[in-house]
């Protein structure tokens, strides 16, 4: 143990003696070839928020610490995983990625540990989970917020004892892994309502990178949309020019929701359809439309002046519904026809409390 924190979240330097050697095709298959990631300017950019995480990353790369990486749907937080794992001294062993809300409940532990053939009906062999998987090298958990709390448990001890068994199976395997998980909620909230393990957010959360938003970082549109111009037209086989200034002024007038996401499903249009002022027509109506609107405006802000701005147009909009609904955020999401992640980073932005009291709920019942 090392700065107070178990073998599972740090490097062992001796192999393990409980499990055995991973094949060398599977192994291979996770491997992660640095030039597929875009360049460190393009990922980071030249916004302060961004530069502020390049930094911090640079400050762990020698660690084994775990790292919380949160941020909004789209923000790219499995290439900031991958940046990680890449600079790392595991970059020749596998990355192996989880998306926690794409297994049920009842399966998340056979994916996470694997399982004994006895224990799985129909199975002739034993079957490895992506701990066994990513052995030596980087465990990617994304949606983190989305693990049952069952399955929570299961994770604080593979994270506290640095040790796991499969399921059906007492044999003891090391995990000689570095934990890095993701999600695009505020865990800190999840833990207040019991939604979250406490115990585990302090285990994973060591090291806690938050990426910003497109709209705060729209100085980097530019450099962002020629990425994907150039990536796009090698994948759909275009010659596609760089896309005009005008083009670029239009696009750091949307606030973009989706994020990088959005953004790059944008430009694949233009690319495409080999017209991006044709493409802009389509933006340029949805900025107008929503400059018109009340109910949703393009926020522009940075954490520095938040706390001192005045509130943006929209606030009243969504006070009056949380009201309506009893402060009942889901309902109130439903209601404004968008999703519920969604209503609650909207809520942070505007400054709006993210309950009508505040409260520490208990863990919720499955």
């Amino acid at each position: 143990m090392q700065n107070g924190y178990p073998n599972a979240v740090l490097l062992q330097k001796e192999p393990s003696v409980f499990q055995k050697p991973m094949p060398a095709e599977l192994n291979q298959s996770y491997r992660i070839d640095p030039s597929d990631l875009p360049s460190e300017a393009v990922i980071f950019g030249s916004t302060l928020g961004m530069r502020e995480i390049r930094g911090k990353i640079d400050s762990v790369l020698s660690s084994n610490l775990p790292v919380l990486i949160q941020g909004e749907s789209g923000t790219g937080k499995e290439v900031i995983a991958r940046y990680v794992h890449t600079r790392s001294n595991r970059r020749d062993a596998p990355f192996v990625k989880l998306n926690c809300a794409a297994v049920p409940a009842r399966l998340l532990e056979t994916e996470l540990f694997g399982c004994r053939k006895v224990s799985l009906s129909g199975a002739r062999d034993d079957r490895s989970g992506v701990v066994e998987i990513a052995d030596g090298g980087t465990l990617f958990l994304d949606e983190i917020d989305n693990m049952a709390w069952e399955q929570q448990g299961k994770l604080l001890q593979l994270v506290h004892e640095g040790s796991y068994s499969r399921v059906g199976g007492a044999e003891k395997h090391l995990a000689r892994i570095r934990l890095i998980c993701a999600t695009n909620t505020d865990l800190q909230e999840a833990v207040e309502t019991g939604a979250f393990r406490e115990d585990l957010f302090y285990r994973i959360a060591v090291v806690t990178l938050r990426l910003s938003a497109l709209r705060d970082r729209k100085s980097d549109i530019p450099q962002l949309c020629d990425y994907l111009v150039q990536k796009l037209s090698r994948k759909f086989q275009r010659n596609v020019p760089r896309l005009s200034q005008d083009t670029f002024n239009l696009l750091t007038r949307w606030d973009w929701p989706g994020n990088l996401r959005e953004l790059e499903n944008w430009v694949a249009r233009a690319v495409i359809l080999g017209d991006d002022e044709a493409v802009g027509a389509e933006l340029r109506r949805q900025v107008e439309s929503c400059s018109a609107s009340s109910g949703r405006v393009p926020i522009v802000s940075s954490a520095k002046n938040r706390s001192r701005r005045v509130p943006a147009p929209g606030t009243n909009l969504l006070l009056k519904v949380l009201r309506a609904n009893r402060w009942n955020r889901r309902k109130a999401a439903e209601e404004l026809n968008m999703s519920y992640r969604s209503l609650l980073f909207r809520m942070r932005e505007f400054g709006l409390p993210q309950r009508r009291r505040g409260h520490r709920g208990m863990p919720p019942k499955h």
